[in-house]
């Protein structure tokens, strides 16, 4: 095997992504979420509706941790080039930890690429899809690197959230981002830039929250033609088919798909959340 893709599981896949990528190697490096005595490992077989039930049950500091560099490390193996994707290093330490493992191991360090996507979710995925895709045109190692530095800086993520207890415990936003997310009548907007959380509007109903994104997608990237676009929901299904299909109707991207959050977005999420790659 010539190429592997590992990613962090904020990119919300599991191991089995590329089955069907016979000639290409994946592996996805699970991060946890720990309380009350108790570690959910976000992998396959975490159970995200039951996580989310027992959180909601939780007067406990609910904390994530990044994979383990030896994580990262013990699929750095059965190929020969490497491409390792990981959660905005803003957010997490799986870059860092991604970093060290490419160090620790025996193998050619040219050989290993490890790119911060500086973002979360379906931008993860899109990267894995960009570099598949890049794979199969015949492109060098050299060259599907480049490209995919310049691909990762033109992503774009928009996100609507009911709640955002953990990210503000966490200290994953800035004080005055959550004071104002958290007002009552405000359902901010918000999006993704250089790995930080920003507010692009204030809007006061989830409808209208909704309008604002598809509007955006078309201020924040003139030409979706070549594009895919992700959206991201934990436990608001109706919604993302909802915001699906007025996305569809206002822009001819490549394709549009939903997807559930697993543990590590679904913890940060939490119920009703929705984000938008693309």
């Amino acid at each position: 095997m010539e190429f592997k893709i590992i990613v962090d599981s904020s990119s919300n896949l599991t191991k089995d992504y590329l089955d069907n990528e016979k000639d290409i190697g994946f592996a996805v490096a699970p991060l946890t979420i720990s309380f009350d005595g108790k570690e959910y490992v976000d992998n396959e077989k975490l159970d995200v509706h039951q996580m989310l039930i027992d959180l909601s049950k939780s007067k406990d500091h609910a904390k994530s941790s990044c994979p383990s560099p030896q994580d990262f490390l013990n699929h750095l193996d059965g190929a020969t080039y490497y491409f390792i994707y990981t959660i905005s290093s803003k957010l997490s330490g799986s870059f860092n930890s991604a970093l060290i493992a490419k160090e620790s191991s025996s193998i050619k360090k040219d050989n290993v690429f490890v790119l911060d996507s500086k973002l979360v979710c379906g931008s993860i995925e899109m990267m894995v899809i960009k570099t598949v895709e890049l794979i199969k045109q015949g492109l060098s190692f050299e060259k599907i690197k480049e490209q995919m530095v310049k691909f990762r800086d033109s992503m774009n993520l928009l996100f609507i959230l009911n709640k955002y207890d953990n990210l503000v415990k966490n200290g994953r936003m800035s004080k005055v981002v959550a004071f104002v997310a958290n007002l009552a009548n405000i359902k901010p907007l918000c999006y993704g830039e250089e790995g930080e959380i920003k507010i692009k509007e204030k809007i006061r109903t989830v409808g209208g929250a909704l309008k604002r994104l598809v509007f955006n997608i078309g201020k924040m990237c003139k030409d979706v033609s070549s594009r895919v676009c992700i959206i991201s929901y934990t436990e608001c299904e109706e919604v993302a088919i909802e915001l699906k299909e007025m996305i569809k109707k206002a822009y001819n991207f490549k394709e549009v798909k939903i997807v559930p959050n697993r543990g590590l977005a679904a913890f940060y999420s939490l119920e009703g959340g929705i984000i938008c790659c693309f």
